[in-house]
């Protein structure tokens, strides 16, 4: 494996779009986040070819981000449920929407708190220092560094 294969490898970034890095595995995933499990809703709701679902269910399964689980014996029938792992990938849908609001055209459509019916407007924020990314200089090192 040359230089730039292995820089691409630890990238954090080139490893989550590994993961997830088409827009229709993505828009599963806000799918699935928004309480749809079953293989019919996915589809009727994105209008994607069933093929194409059935390979980005299979492709989001084995990554560890849903789990096939039997929601019926007769005839067997499954439904599709966020691991942790998915569950984990709110907020960065969250951020993708709030930079598209941002950048993308107006009236898209916007994330509301159900409890106080206020809009959510989501900010990142280094869990260390407090501070909003973007707001400082960084870098990547080649290595954890623990800190």
């Amino acid at each position: 494996m040359n230089e730039k294969n292995i820089s691409i490898l630890r990238c954090p970034v080139a490893r989550g779009l590994d993961a997830v890095g088409d827009a229709w595995s993505i828009l599963i995933l806000r799918d699935a986040l928004a309480g749809l499990t079953r293989f019919d809703q996915f589809r009727k709701n994105l209008g994607i070819a069933p093929t194409m679902l059935t390979k980005r269910l299979a492709a989001l399964t084995d990554d560890g981000l849903l789990e096939k689980r039997l929601y019926s014996e007769r005839p067997p029938r499954e439904e599709y449920v966020l691991t942790e792992a998915g569950r984990d990938f709110l907020p960065v849908l969250m951020m993708i929407g709030a930079w598209a609001q941002r950048n993308c055209g107006e009236n898209l459509a916007r994330y509301i708190d159900d409890e106080t019916g206020v809009e959510i407007q989501p900010i990142a924020v280094d869990a260390v220092t407090g501070a909003r990314l973007g707001s400082r200089p960084i870098r990547m090192s080649r290595t954890n560094t623990g800190g």
